[in-house]
Protein backbone atom coordinates (compact mmCIF):
# COMPACT_ATOMS: atom_id res chain seq x y z
CA UNK A 1 0.00 0.00 0.00
CA UNK A 2 2.94 2.39 1.07
CA UNK A 3 4.37 2.29 -2.94
CA UNK A 4 0.98 3.64 -3.66
CA UNK A 5 0.36 6.41 -1.57
CA UNK A 6 0.74 10.14 -3.15
CA UNK A 7 3.20 12.29 -2.34
CA UNK A 8 3.49 16.10 -2.11
CA UNK A 9 6.58 17.62 -1.33
CA UNK A 10 5.15 20.28 0.72
CA UNK A 11 9.07 21.70 0.48
CA UNK A 12 11.09 22.73 -2.10
CA UNK A 13 13.45 25.09 -3.70
CA UNK A 14 14.41 25.86 -7.26
CA UNK A 15 15.81 29.02 -9.22
CA UNK A 16 17.29 29.80 -12.31
CA UNK A 17 21.22 29.65 -12.97
CA UNK A 18 20.68 32.84 -14.27
CA UNK A 19 19.60 34.04 -11.58
CA UNK A 20 21.95 33.23 -8.98
CA UNK A 21 23.69 36.37 -7.45
CA UNK A 22 19.83 37.65 -6.12
CA UNK A 23 19.81 34.74 -3.16
CA UNK A 24 21.41 36.13 -0.39
CA UNK A 25 23.03 32.63 0.34
CA UNK A 26 24.85 32.53 -2.69
CA UNK A 27 28.99 31.97 -2.96
CA UNK A 28 30.83 30.73 -6.08
CA UNK A 29 31.49 27.75 -4.41
CA UNK A 30 28.30 26.97 -2.65
CA UNK A 31 27.56 23.37 -2.52
CA UNK A 32 23.93 23.90 -4.13
CA UNK A 33 24.57 26.67 -6.25
CA UNK A 34 23.95 26.67 -10.26
CA UNK A 35 20.48 25.40 -11.91
CA UNK A 36 18.08 24.05 -9.46
CA UNK A 37 15.05 23.26 -11.92
CA UNK A 38 11.83 21.18 -11.89
CA UNK A 39 13.92 18.64 -14.09
CA UNK A 40 16.51 18.44 -11.27
CA UNK A 41 13.70 17.67 -8.56
CA UNK A 42 12.00 15.32 -11.11
CA UNK A 43 15.19 13.68 -11.79
CA UNK A 44 16.11 13.63 -7.86
CA UNK A 45 12.82 11.93 -7.39
CA UNK A 46 12.42 10.31 -10.32
CA UNK A 47 11.96 6.75 -8.34
CA UNK A 48 8.45 7.60 -6.69
CA UNK A 49 7.62 9.56 -10.06
CA UNK A 50 4.33 7.69 -10.57
CA UNK A 51 3.12 8.97 -6.46
CA UNK A 52 5.02 12.53 -6.54
CA UNK A 53 1.65 14.64 -7.49
CA UNK A 54 3.65 17.46 -7.26
CA UNK A 55 5.42 19.96 -4.91
CA UNK A 56 5.09 23.31 -2.98
CA UNK A 57 8.07 25.65 -3.53
CA UNK A 58 9.27 27.76 -0.65
CA UNK A 59 10.66 31.08 -1.30
CA UNK A 60 14.48 30.76 -1.57
CA UNK A 61 16.27 34.04 0.53
CA UNK A 62 16.47 36.61 -2.64
CA UNK A 63 18.28 39.41 -1.63
CA UNK A 64 16.06 42.55 0.34
CA UNK A 65 18.37 44.95 2.33
CA UNK A 66 16.11 43.87 5.58
CA UNK A 67 12.91 44.35 3.62
CA UNK A 68 13.91 47.67 1.81
CA UNK A 69 14.27 46.41 -1.72
CA UNK A 70 11.63 44.36 -3.41
CA UNK A 71 13.33 43.55 -6.62
CA UNK A 72 14.34 39.95 -5.53
CA UNK A 73 11.32 38.40 -4.11
CA UNK A 74 9.27 39.88 -6.78
CA UNK A 75 11.83 38.31 -9.24
CA UNK A 76 11.34 35.13 -7.51
CA UNK A 77 7.74 35.86 -8.58
CA UNK A 78 7.82 36.50 -11.93
CA UNK A 79 10.33 33.52 -11.91
CA UNK A 80 7.19 31.14 -10.30
CA UNK A 81 4.92 32.58 -12.59
CA UNK A 82 6.76 31.37 -15.64
CA UNK A 83 6.73 27.62 -14.15
CA UNK A 84 3.09 27.76 -12.95
CA UNK A 85 1.92 28.84 -16.01
CA UNK A 86 3.75 26.39 -18.40
CA UNK A 87 5.97 29.84 -19.80
CA UNK A 88 9.60 28.49 -19.73
CA UNK A 89 12.61 30.52 -21.04
CA UNK A 90 15.62 28.57 -23.09
CA UNK A 91 17.71 26.91 -20.02
CA UNK A 92 15.29 27.40 -16.98
CA UNK A 93 14.71 23.99 -16.86
CA UNK A 94 11.06 23.09 -17.41
CA UNK A 95 8.27 22.42 -19.29
CA UNK A 96 4.72 23.59 -20.12
CA UNK A 97 3.55 20.38 -18.99
CA UNK A 98 5.64 20.89 -15.43
CA UNK A 99 3.22 23.32 -14.73
CA UNK A 100 0.99 20.97 -13.07
CA UNK A 101 3.55 19.91 -9.99
CA UNK A 102 3.39 23.43 -9.12
CA UNK A 103 1.03 23.13 -6.38
CA UNK A 104 1.55 25.83 -4.23
CA UNK A 105 4.06 28.74 -4.25
CA UNK A 106 5.33 30.69 -0.60
CA UNK A 107 7.11 33.77 -1.62
CA UNK A 108 8.68 35.70 0.88
CA UNK A 109 7.20 38.27 2.30
CA UNK A 110 8.19 41.62 4.31
CA UNK A 111 6.85 41.04 7.88
CA UNK A 112 8.54 42.96 9.83
CA UNK A 113 7.61 46.12 8.59
CA UNK A 114 4.34 46.07 9.49
CA UNK A 115 0.18 45.82 7.64
CA UNK A 116 0.45 48.91 6.04
CA UNK A 117 3.62 48.15 4.23
CA UNK A 118 2.49 44.32 4.07
CA UNK A 119 -0.35 45.26 1.96
CA UNK A 120 1.59 47.21 -0.41
CA UNK A 121 3.74 43.96 -0.67
CA UNK A 122 1.05 42.00 -1.41
CA UNK A 123 -0.36 44.05 -3.95
CA UNK A 124 2.83 44.37 -6.00
CA UNK A 125 3.60 40.02 -5.41
CA UNK A 126 0.00 39.78 -6.77
CA UNK A 127 0.19 41.77 -10.01
CA UNK A 128 3.96 40.54 -10.73
CA UNK A 129 2.28 37.16 -9.80
CA UNK A 130 -1.16 37.12 -12.25
CA UNK A 131 -4.48 35.75 -11.83
CA UNK A 132 -3.90 32.62 -12.65
CA UNK A 133 -0.04 32.04 -10.52
CA UNK A 134 -1.84 33.84 -7.53
CA UNK A 135 -4.12 31.33 -6.87
CA UNK A 136 -1.25 28.80 -6.24
CA UNK A 137 0.06 32.12 -4.00
CA UNK A 138 -1.08 29.90 -0.25
CA UNK A 139 0.72 32.01 2.28
CA UNK A 140 3.94 33.35 2.84
CA UNK A 141 7.48 33.31 4.66
CA UNK A 142 10.51 35.23 6.33
CA UNK A 143 13.26 33.63 7.46
CA UNK A 144 13.27 33.95 11.47
CA UNK A 145 16.34 31.50 11.83
CA UNK A 146 18.75 34.50 11.01
CA UNK A 147 17.39 37.53 12.22
CA UNK A 148 17.81 39.37 15.94
CA UNK A 149 16.24 37.86 18.50
CA UNK A 150 12.50 39.43 19.33
CA UNK A 151 12.37 40.30 15.99
CA UNK A 152 8.90 38.01 15.59
CA UNK A 153 7.26 39.53 19.03
CA UNK A 154 7.33 43.07 17.72
CA UNK A 155 4.11 44.56 16.97
CA UNK A 156 4.48 44.99 13.04
CA UNK A 157 5.67 41.53 12.97
CA UNK A 158 2.36 39.97 14.77
CA UNK A 159 0.14 42.90 13.08
CA UNK A 160 1.41 41.55 9.76
CA UNK A 161 0.32 37.94 10.68
CA UNK A 162 -2.83 39.01 11.54
CA UNK A 163 -3.24 40.28 8.17
CA UNK A 164 -1.73 37.04 6.62
CA UNK A 165 -4.89 35.46 8.51
CA UNK A 166 -7.46 37.77 7.74
CA UNK A 167 -6.71 37.00 4.19
CA UNK A 168 -6.36 32.79 4.31
CA UNK A 169 -2.52 33.01 3.55
CA UNK A 170 0.02 30.85 6.29
CA UNK A 171 2.79 31.51 7.89
CA UNK A 172 5.99 29.39 7.02
CA UNK A 173 8.34 29.35 10.11
CA UNK A 174 11.66 28.84 9.61
CA UNK A 175 13.82 29.02 13.01
CA UNK A 176 16.94 26.95 14.17
CA UNK A 177 17.33 25.81 17.20
CA UNK A 178 20.52 23.54 16.63
CA UNK A 179 22.66 27.43 16.19
CA UNK A 180 20.52 29.88 17.78
CA UNK A 181 19.20 28.46 21.14
CA UNK A 182 15.88 27.58 22.71
CA UNK A 183 15.36 31.23 22.65
CA UNK A 184 13.98 31.07 19.03
CA UNK A 185 11.33 28.27 20.17
CA UNK A 186 10.09 30.60 23.31
CA UNK A 187 9.73 33.27 20.57
CA UNK A 188 7.65 31.43 18.25
CA UNK A 189 5.33 30.17 20.83
CA UNK A 190 4.85 33.76 21.86
CA UNK A 191 4.25 34.95 18.58
CA UNK A 192 1.68 32.31 17.82
CA UNK A 193 -0.05 33.42 21.03
CA UNK A 194 -0.28 37.03 20.03
CA UNK A 195 -1.04 36.24 16.65
CA UNK A 196 -3.99 34.40 17.58
CA UNK A 197 -5.62 36.57 20.64
CA UNK A 198 -8.45 37.92 20.87
CA UNK A 199 -8.95 37.09 16.48
CA UNK A 200 -12.09 34.99 15.10
CA UNK A 201 -11.85 31.29 14.80
CA UNK A 202 -11.70 31.76 10.89
CA UNK A 203 -8.81 34.06 10.70
CA UNK A 204 -6.54 33.24 12.58
CA UNK A 205 -3.27 32.31 10.63
CA UNK A 206 -2.37 29.01 9.88
CA UNK A 207 1.73 28.20 11.49
CA UNK A 208 3.57 25.55 9.05
CA UNK A 209 6.76 25.21 10.93
CA UNK A 210 9.46 23.92 8.95
CA UNK A 211 11.94 21.39 9.21
CA UNK A 212 11.26 20.54 13.42
CA UNK A 213 12.63 23.75 13.96
CA UNK A 214 16.13 22.37 13.32
CA UNK A 215 16.62 20.56 16.35
CA UNK A 216 20.53 19.80 17.06
CA UNK A 217 20.60 16.23 16.32
CA UNK A 218 24.43 15.75 16.77
CA UNK A 219 23.46 15.03 20.39
CA UNK A 220 24.14 11.66 21.61
CA UNK A 221 22.40 11.64 24.97
CA UNK A 222 19.17 13.13 24.23
CA UNK A 223 17.63 12.29 27.65
CA UNK A 224 19.97 14.30 29.61
CA UNK A 225 20.68 17.11 26.89
CA UNK A 226 19.29 20.19 27.93
CA UNK A 227 18.68 21.45 24.29
CA UNK A 228 16.36 18.20 23.49
CA UNK A 229 14.37 18.77 26.44
CA UNK A 230 13.73 22.07 25.83
CA UNK A 231 12.78 21.36 22.12
CA UNK A 232 10.93 18.97 23.45
CA UNK A 233 9.16 20.63 25.48
CA UNK A 234 8.42 23.27 22.74
CA UNK A 235 6.65 20.50 20.69
CA UNK A 236 4.35 19.61 23.13
CA UNK A 237 3.38 23.18 23.59
CA UNK A 238 3.09 24.46 19.85
CA UNK A 239 1.25 21.48 18.93
CA UNK A 240 -1.31 22.31 21.46
CA UNK A 241 -2.66 25.04 18.88
CA UNK A 242 -4.76 23.35 16.16
CA UNK A 243 -3.97 25.89 13.79
CA UNK A 244 0.13 24.74 13.73
CA UNK A 245 1.91 22.09 11.75
CA UNK A 246 4.64 20.29 10.87
CA UNK A 247 7.31 19.46 8.17
CA UNK A 248 9.00 16.33 8.36
CA UNK A 249 11.98 17.58 6.64
CA UNK A 250 15.60 19.51 7.52
CA UNK A 251 16.88 16.83 9.30
CA UNK A 252 20.06 15.56 6.70
CA UNK A 253 21.50 19.83 7.61
CA UNK A 254 21.47 19.17 10.97
CA UNK A 255 22.79 15.87 11.48
CA UNK A 256 26.57 14.95 11.70
CA UNK A 257 28.48 14.19 8.41
CA UNK A 258 29.57 10.49 9.52
CA UNK A 259 25.54 10.04 9.97
CA UNK A 260 24.54 11.42 6.49
CA UNK A 261 26.14 8.37 4.92
CA UNK A 262 24.98 5.85 6.69
CA UNK A 263 22.16 4.07 5.13
CA UNK A 264 18.37 5.05 5.90
CA UNK A 265 17.30 2.28 8.42
CA UNK A 266 20.45 3.55 10.36
CA UNK A 267 19.48 7.44 9.85
CA UNK A 268 16.15 6.86 11.29
CA UNK A 269 17.53 4.46 14.50
CA UNK A 270 19.58 7.79 15.40
CA UNK A 271 16.66 10.17 14.63
CA UNK A 272 14.07 8.05 16.29
CA UNK A 273 13.81 10.07 19.50
CA UNK A 274 12.93 13.09 17.77
CA UNK A 275 10.73 11.25 14.97
CA UNK A 276 8.84 9.99 18.17
CA UNK A 277 7.97 13.54 19.48
CA UNK A 278 6.96 14.84 16.80
CA UNK A 279 4.36 11.64 16.46
CA UNK A 280 3.33 11.98 19.48
CA UNK A 281 2.95 15.48 19.89
CA UNK A 282 1.78 16.50 16.45
CA UNK A 283 -0.12 13.42 15.28
CA UNK A 284 0.07 12.23 11.92
CA UNK A 285 -3.06 14.50 10.94
CA UNK A 286 -0.33 17.40 10.95
CA UNK A 287 2.55 16.35 10.22
CA UNK A 288 3.80 16.71 6.41
CA UNK A 289 6.46 15.26 4.23
CA UNK A 290 8.98 17.36 2.76
CA UNK A 291 12.73 16.57 1.32
CA UNK A 292 13.97 20.44 1.61
CA UNK A 293 15.50 19.99 -1.93
CA UNK A 294 18.26 20.69 -2.87
CA UNK A 295 19.78 21.71 0.75
CA UNK A 296 19.36 18.05 1.90
CA UNK A 297 21.26 16.79 -0.97
CA UNK A 298 24.83 18.61 0.71
CA UNK A 299 26.93 15.80 1.49
CA UNK A 300 24.12 13.02 0.99
CA UNK A 301 24.17 10.93 -2.17
CA UNK A 302 20.21 10.36 -3.45
CA UNK A 303 19.25 12.67 -0.69
CA UNK A 304 15.33 12.58 -2.08
CA UNK A 305 14.93 8.62 -1.60
CA UNK A 306 16.97 8.25 1.71
CA UNK A 307 14.79 10.61 3.00
CA UNK A 308 11.27 9.10 1.88
CA UNK A 309 12.94 5.62 2.97
CA UNK A 310 13.45 6.92 6.45
CA UNK A 311 9.78 8.71 6.24
CA UNK A 312 8.36 5.14 5.37
CA UNK A 313 10.36 2.83 8.06
CA UNK A 314 9.27 5.88 10.43
CA UNK A 315 5.49 4.99 9.07
CA UNK A 316 6.20 1.31 10.01
CA UNK A 317 7.68 1.33 13.15
CA UNK A 318 4.74 3.75 14.54
CA UNK A 319 1.76 1.76 12.71
CA UNK A 320 0.68 4.42 10.79
CA UNK A 321 -2.53 3.38 9.28
CA UNK A 322 -2.61 3.72 5.57
CA UNK A 323 -5.14 6.50 5.90
CA UNK A 324 -2.77 8.67 8.11
CA UNK A 325 -0.38 7.98 5.99
CA UNK A 326 -1.90 9.18 2.96
CA UNK A 327 -2.34 12.30 5.15
CA UNK A 328 1.33 12.44 5.94
CA UNK A 329 2.75 12.12 2.99
CA UNK A 330 0.00 14.21 1.00
CA UNK A 331 -3.28 15.15 3.01
CA UNK A 332 -1.99 17.66 5.85
CA UNK A 333 -0.17 19.10 2.80
CA UNK A 334 -3.34 19.76 0.99
CA UNK A 335 -5.67 20.71 4.06
CA UNK A 336 -3.30 23.20 5.75
CA UNK A 337 -2.13 24.99 2.53
CA UNK A 338 -5.56 24.74 1.08
CA UNK A 339 -4.03 23.41 -2.18
CA UNK A 340 -7.29 22.31 -3.92
CA UNK A 341 -9.27 25.85 -2.52
CA UNK A 342 -9.85 28.27 -5.40
CA UNK A 343 -9.76 31.58 -4.46
CA UNK A 344 -12.60 34.02 -5.14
Amino acid sequence: MASEIPIIDSHIHVYPEAELNTLAWYTEDSLIGGRRSVEEFKSASASASSQVQGFVFLEADRKNDSSQSWTGPLAEIAWLRRIATGQPREGEGHTAEDAKLCLGIIPWAPMNLGAAKLEEYLAQAEKEAGPETWKKVKGFRYLLQDKPNGTALSDDFIDGLRLLGKKGFVFDVGIDQHRRGRVQLEEVVEMIDRAHDGVPEEEKVVFILNHLCKPDLTVVNHLSDTGFNAWRTAMFTLSKCKQTYMKLSGCFAEMPDSLKVRPAEDIFMALFPWLAIVLASFGSSRIMFASDWPVCTVGVDGAWEKWKKVVERTCYMATISDEDQKMLWAGTARKAYRLDAEEE
